[in-house]
């Protein structure tokens, strides 16, 4: 697991030694950055169940602004400080141990603020769907924002039930056995622009049946 590109590319971060935490593949980061690659540079990101910080990491590596990291387990917060050292971001990071919703109920009236949020909970247990419905009920991004949900593409029904307001889908993509489903967030009494968002977007990868760790 490395750093794929911007300032710390090439360097290698630690990934877990138990199964809690699953590290995204290099393979998915590099496809989820390069859709984001016009809008990356200067951006506040928000990593939620931040695992190893790779996601974040590499946001930071190119050009973001700042990035917060929000995890609860001691093992992937000491993962997270150990890959920034590594990479000499942290002075543009913001590591919290928290619980991610939590952290959501709390955020609003902290006047925090971010550009896009990456919610990559553990699987199938409807943490992806819960997050979502926070980030569109008190919104952390104003309209134009971006949250992106990583997820298996079997929890896709979860997400399909809910009757967002604040957030829309406007692309996913697939990649094995990760699936990134992006919404942005638009202003209900405005048009949305989603379908301009989504033309300036590479084609999809088409699916494959590959097996990724994610």
């Amino acid at each position: 697991m490395r750093v794929v590109a911007g300032s710390a590319r090439g360097r290698q971060l630690k990934g877990p030694k138990g199964p809690g935490t699953r590290p995204v593949m290099d393979r998915v980061k590099t496809a989820l950055f390069d859709i984001l690659a016009p809008d990356i540079r200067d951006t506040r990101f928000l990593d939620l169940f931040a695992g190893t910080g790779a996601i974040g990491i590499e946001a930071l590596s190119r050009g973001a602004t700042s990035a917060t990291f929000v995890e609860l387990g001691p093992e992937p917060l000491k993962l997270i400080r150990e890959n920034l050292a590594t990479t000499r971001l942290a002075a543009r990071a913001e590591v919290l141990r928290a619980d991610v919703f939590a952290f959501l109920a709390s955020a609003p009236s902290a006047a925090r603020r971010y550009d896009i949020v990456y919610v990559a909970p553990p699987q199938y247990q409807g943490m992806a769907a819960r997050a979502v419905a926070q980030l569109d009920t008190a919104p952390l991004t104003d309209p134009g924002g971006l949250v992106i949900a990583q997820i298996h593409p079997r929890e896709r029904a979860s997400l399909d039930t809910l009757a967002t307001h604040q957030l829309q889908v406007y692309d996913e993509r697939r990649y094995g056995s990760t699936l990134l489903v992006f919404y942005e967030h638009v202003n209900p009494t405005e048009p949305t622009t989603g379908q301009d968002t989504l033309s300036s977007l590479p084609a999809q990868e088409p699916s494959t049946h590959a097996k990724l760790t994610e």
